[in-house]
């Protein structure tokens, strides 16, 4: 499963120079675990993150225009940092596997003089085959819509080309100039279609592929449709479908499935899947001291949320990055342990994914090491501040004296006040 080891946001909202990880101008920093828990008090630059997150996702899904004006967004000028005439910038580092060479994608958004927000700067690099030092070729570059890419899976290597140390093109590969037509569109969102730029393609797949949730208990009452989906969608509109989809492609493994949540879920003690009239697959509760079932529908939002998490991590083909913000609210304070402890195990899985969490409950944090952990605040000058737990002077020593981290926020070992 491919991972991001870090991520550069510049000129985002109050993050104005945020950095989360390890990245090609961050070097010296860890690269980013498996279970990534961002914390921090109200108006700290939390949603802020997953939503800057979400924005990459939406300009290779739509185009920078239409991310920038999504609602919430309110365009280009409000997203930007107030105060600034740069750029939007990204700097993502990802490896595909454990063992893979990383790859860095660099992105620069602005206005132009009608303004309207387009790329001005994209860029893909990787080091070669045995390059150990030095900085990493570029096979995507493209400055205000111009540049080039090299096709095939291994580019160029060093020692063929003209000048000392130049790049030249393996057999089966080629620099090809680039021109984009519409500087709204992303440069691997066109080549990232063509089977030739096997690494852009792998590095388009990974970013659309992540997904954050932002699950709406209300939506997930209402009965959909008959039918059937392969994902969980980000508000957990279509619990029914996924259910559906779960149960079609492994009816065995499903039951299994129910049986394991059920026991995960207070006062349950059996859930039962029946298929109605129109064909639509609802689930029946058996819960302690009521007689009769009941459905999804009648569930509590706490409950309910609980439910959908835990159906999430039982995606057979999961996503390879998933942010979730506070997953905490609606949950009774004794089940955020055992919540955080499910998502540890379920991003330490072999073909698990990479997970992202913003939460301000303590009790969720208990559960967390120092590794996995960084506090967000707001400086003076009102930017967000990043550091991590495992930095902090003492958090170390005093978690490994069994200490839990909730109880470090709480008191105040992190420097940033009680949650």
């Amino acid at each position: 499963m491919a991972i991001l080891e870090g991520i550069q946001i510049q000129n985002y909202r109050a993050l104005q120079r945020f950095t989360l990880g390890k990245t090609l101008y961050e070097r010296e920093q860890d690269a980013l675990p498996r279970l990534v828990t961002v914390i921090g008090a109200n108006g700290s630059g939390k949603s802020s993150l997953l939503d800057a997150l979400g924005f990459l996702g939406d300009c290779l899904a739509e185009g920078v225009e239409a991310a920038c004006d999504k609602p919430h967004r309110g365009g280009f000028e409000r997203m930007r940092t107030q105060g600034s005439a740069e750029a939007v910038k990204f700097e993502v580092r990802y490896k595909e596997t454990p063992i893979a060479r990383p790859i860095s994608y660099s992105l620069q958004i602005a206005c132009d003089a009608r303004g309207r927000a387009q790329v001005v700067y994209e860029r893909l690099r990787q080091r070669r085959k045995g390059q150990a030092y030095g900085q990493p070729y570029s096979f995507l570059e493209l400055t205000n819509g111009q540049g080039y890419a090299w096709s095939g899976t291994e580019g160029f290597e060093q020692g063929t080309g003209t000048g000392k140390g130049a790049p030249a093109a393996m057999e089966g590969s080629e620099r090809v100039p680039i021109k984009m037509k519409d500087r709204q569109v992303l440069g691997i969102a066109t080549l990232g279609t063509l089977a030739n730029h096997d690494r852009v393609v792998a590095f388009r797949d990974f970013l659309s592929g992540w997904y954050l949730s932002c699950f709406v208990p209300e939506l997930a009452r209402s009965p959909s449709q008959a039918g059937a989906d392969p994902h969980l969608d980000r508000r957990g509109e279509n619990l029914s479908r996924y259910l559906q989809y779960v149960e079609r492609a492994n009816p065995e493994g499903f039951r299994q499935m129910l049986s394991r949540i059920a026991e995960k879920v207070p006062g349950i003690i059996d859930i039962t899947p029946k298929t109605e009239r129109d064909r639509r697959l609802v689930l029946e509760f058996s819960a302690k001291g009521f007689p009769d079932p009941f459905y999804q529908q009648d569930m509590s939002d706490g409950t309910l949320k609980m439910l959908a998490y835990l159906l999430l991590m039982e995606d057979p083909s999961p996503a390879p990055l998933i942010g979730i913000e506070e997953p905490d609210n609606g949950l009774h304070h004794q089940l955020l342990a055992t919540l955080a402890q499910e998502f540890k195990e379920y991003a330490s899985k072999a073909r698990g994914p990479q997970i992202l969490i913003t939460t301000h409950a303590p009790n969720f944090v208990d559960a967390l090491t120092p590794e996995e952990v960084w506090i967000l605040d707001k400086g003076s000058d009102g930017f967000s501040r990043l550091s991590r737990a495992a930095d902090l002077k003492g958090v170390r020593e005093m978690f490994a004296e069994g200490i839990p981290m909730g109880s470090l926020w709480y008191s105040n070992h992190f420097g940033i006040g009680n949650p």
